[in-house]
């Protein structure tokens, strides 16, 4: 079978089996673009391999850290050229953290990338949720989760004092990945150790995703962990 009938197979699957029991098959076909009564339906796809969506996302960053940024795809007149459709070839759960821009760190442009932050870069439903959109829709064919250098998050649940309002919310989804470093705020190399425990973690959650799961069975996706380094820019890749 080749590639593009597994991914419409695995489309109509994934409607099948969720649609029906949440809001009706045909109501969350149209509502996301799909129309399954199609002997093609129309998926949304990019020409491009896992393993190419991923070399591309990586070869932007040796761009960056030698500072041989090519991409032209960051102007009005680009922006407005898309405005009407998007195809990500990638995905990103990274931090919230102000200093991690993603588009500028992988040089990519607007419609580039599908892009999920939050503090620490947890995989809660509304994020699982945004990625299985971001692949089953507009067809990114990789998911990098994605941690970074000193991250807050980590250090705050590391240290397992009380936080104020919500804010424990999000080091209560951090904690059970990083364990092992508990107390250890303080020491950098436990502190990279951990937020990149935390990253395994996180992919490994959003892989409990049926319609992730499908995806990369059906060799349409791959899931990926990344480190960012502030001091030198660079990406490096873990899992």
């Amino acid at each position: 079978m080749n590639t593009k009938k597994v991914q419409l197979e695995v489309s109509r699957r994934k409607l099948m089996q969720f649609g029906a029991g949440f809001i009706g098959t045909a109501t969350l076909a149209s509502v996301l673009g799909l129309n399954i009564n199609d002997p093609e339906p129309a998926v949304a796809e990019n020409n491009i391999t896992p393993d190419q969506a991923l070399e591309k996302l990586m070869a932007g960053n040796k761009r960056f850290v030698e500072n041989k940024t090519t991409n032209s795809n960051q102007s009005l007149e680009y922006l407005q050229s898309i405005s009407e459709e998007q195809k990500p070839f990638a995905a990103i759960l990274g931090c919230s953290d102000s200093r991690s821009s993603l588009e500028v760190i992988f040089d990519q442009g607007f419609g580039d990338l599908f892009v999920v932050r939050d503090a620490g870069n947890v995989s809660t439903s509304e994020e699982m949720g945004s990625l299985e959109f971001g692949t089953l829709v507009l067809g990114a064919k990789v998911i990098m989760v994605m941690g970074h250098s000193g991250c807050g998050a980590i250090k705050a649940t590391l240290a397992g004092e009380p936080v104020p309002g919500s804010i424990g919310s999000i080091l209560a989804q951090i904690k059970p990945g990083v364990l092992d470093f508990q107390g250890q705020q303080e020491d950098k190399e436990a502190m990279k150790k951990a937020t990149e425990a935390n990253v395994i973690y996180q992919m490994n959650k959003l892989k409990e995703s049926p319609i992730l799961f499908e995806s990369i069975a059906a060799n349409q996706l791959k899931i990926v962990g990344g480190y960012l380094y502030f001091k030198t820019g660079e990406v490096t890749l873990l899992g």
